[in-house]
């Protein structure tokens, strides 16, 4: 390409996002402007509170009475749980015995919990009373941790070191130790020196925790996959009792701030297409020198611009690094992708409004569930929400971890635009056709000979894989005597959809003749072209998850070292696609029914193929 050729596409492309800026700006009216400013002004404030206070859910939920020169007042005014009172307030029952089961209420004032001055604790005789007495207690042990914390000697605050050793868990049945043996037995004290506080609470020495490696090339940290090099552990003394499976909160509500703005975003981006084509005002780009693409990009541009100044602000408002940026980067990207399709395919507004809805659903679903176990399992890792997580909790992120997270967002995004620059045409743009027939359009405008029949299915590997990276992270959690039958028919189904639905757009669109022998060679491009993408999927091998029951029924299981065992992993599938999409193929050539009745037989041969390879590992 000439520098000057290059010039001109540059010339023209920031010309339309200019024009799309003053066009787009002059839409907005004063109350569109303030109703989105209030609504941001909300979503960011909600968001911040609860990341930096908590949901407050539990805030002086109980009352306890106790004397301010108690050593237990500083446990009442510590806790969030519980509203302090002062003893006076209050009388227990039974000449006082603090472990009496009922006390009595002086002026009306309401307690459940009660301290006396001998530092004996009793709680009313009811169930929140058993309840606050069990929250008390823990305030206690919490109070006292925080105070071991600020302890200046750390070796006398923790005399014990524990070890934490996180096992592999055996999908079998059972499962290995999760806690090392100690060096030693863990002392609590209960005298009330050093500022701790005594009772029946009493207190647990902390622990030197040092997070364990994990096994089977582990990474050393529990909450990322294998991919890459280096290790982390956790030196943060820390008290057995306290020990739990994590949950980053407070870093997942601030991540998922990037995701609020978009939804808005999308909105105002599929707004100004639908405009243009019901409106017919796109027939003025489409008569000009701008290509389709160049047209496209203009007026894409100022919304990726926009959503990148956006994610920028957040990120330095919440403390998050260039990683955070790169990750939410793709998931803006994939968002207008989707609603730029939506909204060459959609008829009207209200159908634009269901589209977009829907778009947003499935995409927030797919950026936010994954990442609620960042800390937990290997399958968050398909969000490029979780990267934010992580970055927000200050861990390093590889670049095996960054291009497994948003490579299908960045290829997804590319396909969407490719399909919707297709039917950037007029016949296409101002025809009041169902969204069906369109997407058959979008399709076929792509075809280019048998060529493209066998590099189709190798751009559609993008949406396979997120849609059964989805399906793994759904039904994970999902008995397997149940999600493995429905990830096999989910896996099969996806598959046999992209190695044939572009084969039938050919034959729909005239673009091929329908006799069986050219049904047969598409069918064999199609599956081999979508074999070859298939490969590229292996990446999941070197993030465990074939690890998992759910995923080894999506993706096949670990591959063996062994040659014969690798020629036969490496024919089968290859035999497999080309028989199932010659199939379908058949089917299509013969017309719509024919290609819904090919398309079932593929998926039931599939979804058996599936099912066998996975009785004969298993």
């Amino acid at each position: 390409m000439s520098d000057g050729r290059l010039r001109g596409i540059v010339s023209r492309t920031v010309r339309i996002a200019r024009w799309e800026v003053s066009r787009s700006a002059g839409t907005v009216d004063r109350k569109t402007a303030l109703v989105l400013v209030v609504m941001l002004l909300a979503v960011g404030t909600a968001g911040f509170t609860v990341a930096d206070e908590g949901l407050g859910l539990e805030r002086e939920i109980y009352t306890v009475g106790v004397a301010e020169d108690s050593r237990y007042h500083d446990v009442a005014v510590d806790s969030e749980q519980f509203r302090p009172v002062p003893l006076e307030d209050v009388t227990p029952d039974g000449d006082g015995d603090g472990n009496a089961d009922t006390i009595a209420v002086r002026d009306e004032a309401t307690v459940d919990v009660v301290v006396t001055r001998d530092g004996r604790i009793g709680h009313v005789d009811s169930d929140n009373g058993a309840a606050a007495y069990d929250a008390f207690r823990e305030s206690v042990e919490t109070y006292n941790g925080k105070l071991m914390d600020e302890e200046a000697d750390e070796a006398a605050a923790y005399p014990v070191l524990v070890s934490i050793e996180y096992q592999q868990r055996d999908l079998g049945g059972s499962t290995g130790s999760e806690a090392g043996d100690g060096d030693g037995t863990s002392g609590g004290s209960g005298d009330g020196t050093g500022g701790n506080t005594d009772g029946s609470a009493g207190d647990d020495a902390g622990t030197d925790g040092t997070g364990g490696s994990g096994t089977d090339g582990g990474d050393g940290r529990t909450q990322v996959p294998n991919v890459g090099d280096g290790s982390t552990s956790s030196t943060a003394p820390d008290r057995p009792g306290s020990i739990s499976p994590p949950f980053p909160f407070q870093s997942l509500v601030l991540a998922f701030l990037f995701v609020v703005p978009m939804n808005f975003v999308i909105q105002a981006y599929g707004s100004t297409i639908m405009d243009e084509r019901v409106k017919r005002r796109g027939e003025l780009l489409l008569v000009s020198p701008a290509s389709s693409r160049e047209i496209v990009a203009g007026k894409t541009l100022p919304y990726v611009l926009g959503l990148v100044g956006v994610v920028v602000a957040i990120a330095w408002v919440i403390e998050g690094g260039p990683v955070a940026v790169a990750a939410a980067l793709p998931i803006a990207l994939l968002f207008l992708a989707a609603t730029f399709v939506g909204a060459m395919l959609a008829r009207s507004f209200k159908e634009l409004t269901f589209v977009t809805v829907t778009i947003s659903v499935f995409l927030t679903t797919y950026t936010f569930i994954p990442a609620v176990f960042a800390d937990v399992n290997a399958i968050a890792l398909i969000s490029p929400l979780t990267l934010v997580v992580m970055d927000l909790q200050g861990e390093s992120v590889r670049l095996g971890e960054y291009l497994f997270s948003t490579g299908p967002f960045y290829l997804g995004a590319a396909v969407c635009f490719l399909l919707g620059i297709g039917v950037y045409r007029e016949e296409d743009m101002f025809a009041q056709k169902p969204i069906p027939s369109k997407v058959i359009d979008a399709i076929a405008n792509r075809i280019r000979g048998r060529r493209s029949v066998f590099l189709l299915p190798i751009l559609f590997i993008p949406f396979v894989f997120a849609s059964q990276l989805l399906a793994v992270a759904l039904l994970f959690v999902v008995p397997q005597t149940v999600a493995v039958p429905l990830i096999i028919v989910v896996a099969a189904t996806v598959e046999e959809v992209a190695k044939s639905v572009h084969v039938y757009a050919g034959f729909a669109r005239s673009r091929f003749e329908p006799t069986l022998g050219t049904a047969a060679v598409l069918g064999a491009l199609s599956g081999a072209g979508f074999f070859v993408g298939e490969k590229l999927t292996h990446v999941v091998q070197f993030v465990g998850l074939p690890e998992l029951p759910v995923g080894t029924a999506a993706f096949g299981p670990t591959v063996s070292d062994e040659p014969l065992v690798l020629v036969v992993v490496f024919l089968a599938p290859l035999a497999l696609h080309v028989a199932t999409a010659a199939v379908s193929a058949l089917g299509a050539s013969r017309g719509r029914l024919g290609y819904v009745g090919g398309l079932l037989t593929a998926i039931l041969v599939h979804a058996a193929y599936n099912a066998g390879v996975i009785a004969l590992v298993a």
